[in-house]
């Protein structure tokens, strides 16, 4: 059986993980330009190196305590729907390797956070890890709202330039 590589990170105290070919990169918190007229779980844009991207604080999206940037805060930047997006989140942990045979289902006794979020869980040792839907973070409406966010962010920058 093949592995899956997995990128592992925390929130709230809980175990994330996320297939490392989703992965761009993960960088330390910069200057977040707000945007008005969005969804509280949309942070704001960046600009990394000349490109726009939509930051989420992940922690708004699915419900849990907000929490001030601290030391371990990180961007983990991600492939969604063929867009690159932004995620907050309190700490990167680690990138794992994991058997097909250790992920399994969502279960059912999960009910803290929305399922649809989720595609399953990995056992990792004694810990279990969460793995992350990225692609039902946003529903397909919201991705559409979120390109043409950018769309119009890129085309004021254009002006200004």
């Amino acid at each position: 059986m093949a592995d899956r590589q997995l990128v592992i990170f925390n929130l709230n105290g809980e175990d994330f993980g996320v297939e490392i070919t989703q992965v761009k990169e993960i960088i330390k918190p910069m200057e977040i330009f707000k945007v008005p007229d969005t969804p509280e779980f949309i942070e704001g844009l960046i600009n990394l190196r000349g490109k726009v991207h939509t930051i989420f604080n992940l922690r708004r999206r699915l419900g849990l305590p907000v929490k001030e940037f601290d030391d371990g805060t990180k961007i983990i930047i991600v492939s969604v729907n063929s867009m690159l997006v932004g995620f907050i989140v309190d700490e990167v942990n680690e990138i794992v390797r994991v058997g097909e045979e250790h992920i399994e289902g969502t279960p059912e006794a999960i009910t803290s956070l929305n399922k649809r979020y989720l595609s399953g869980v990995a056992k990792i040792g004694e810990r279990i890890v969460l793995l992350l839907d990225l692609s039902n973070v946003l529903s397909f409406k919201e991705q559409e709202e979120l390109k043409q966010i950018v769309k119009e962010s890129q085309e004021l920058e254009y002006s200004r330039g």
